[in-house]
């Protein structure tokens, strides 16, 4: 009697599992070249809408080509939302410390993160995010650097997104988001839920404007 109940309970986990699994299937609307990744995606979709309540909203980006899209830090679920608001795979420059992150690494280098080191020159992860836009991908970026609340002494956004977009000649696609718990966090905002809002921006070309002049817009519509 015992074995037959455990066999039950057995079979409802995966029973359940495969509903799982199948719902994230559904959801998933990116194909970011793995199976696995996929079902990773439509979970995160689903997550960032039923969980955390984001609003649709769907990045306007161009079927093919280079893009960058540019959006203020305010908590570590920040590029979970931005994925489940885009049609295409996002390749983050992240910083080094959090792309070492312990049980995380793995993903970020499974999604193409670009990690940077802040306490060396940035040439290498400059080189391979050109050549990551030159190879018509999308990066997503965080000009602030690191977590940054909009009570917060203002600071000088980093110049890699007017730079990249002027080198490349590709559009840049500014975001602003808010409605997300515990900000200033990196993983209490995940698990407490929000009201998550993503609010779009006009695109910028950079390529008809001066880089601080690019700089400013960025600036100016991610605040």
């Amino acid at each position: 009697m015992g074995y037959l109940f455990i066999l039950i309970i057995l079979l409802i986990i995966v029973f359940l599992l495969f509903r799982f699994i199948s719902a994230c299937k559904k959801a998933n609307q990116t194909d970011w070249g793995s199976p696995v990744l996929n079902v990773l995606e439509g979970m995160n979709r689903l997550f960032c809408h039923r969980y955390h309540r984001l609003n649709k909203v769907t990045i306007p980006l161009n079927d093919s080509g280079p893009a960058i899209v540019v959006s203020n830090h305010i908590s570590g679920l920040d590029p979970m939302l931005m994925i489940a608001a885009t049609p295409r795979p996002l390749r983050f420059l992240i910083a080094r410390e959090q792309y070492e992150r312990f049980g995380f690494k793995w993903l970020f280098k499974a999604v193409g993160c670009i990690p940077i080191d802040r306490s060396k020159q940035a040439d290498n992860a400059m080189r391979l995010a050109i050549k990551a836009l030159e190879a018509g991908e999308v990066l997503a970026i965080f000009p602030h650097g690191k977590i940054h609340l909009p009570g917060d002494s203002p600071v000088k956004l980093k110049p890699g997104a007017a730079r990249l977009s002027n080198k490349v000649k590709c559009s840049i696609y500014p975001l602003h988001i808010s409605g997300v718990e515990k900000q200033g966090h990196v993983l209490l905002p995940v698990v407490f839920r929000g009201n998550a809002r993503i609010q779009l921006q006009d695109p910028i070309k950079a390529s008809d404007y001066s880089l601080e002049e690019v700089n400013q817009m960025i600036s100016s519509r991610i605040a």
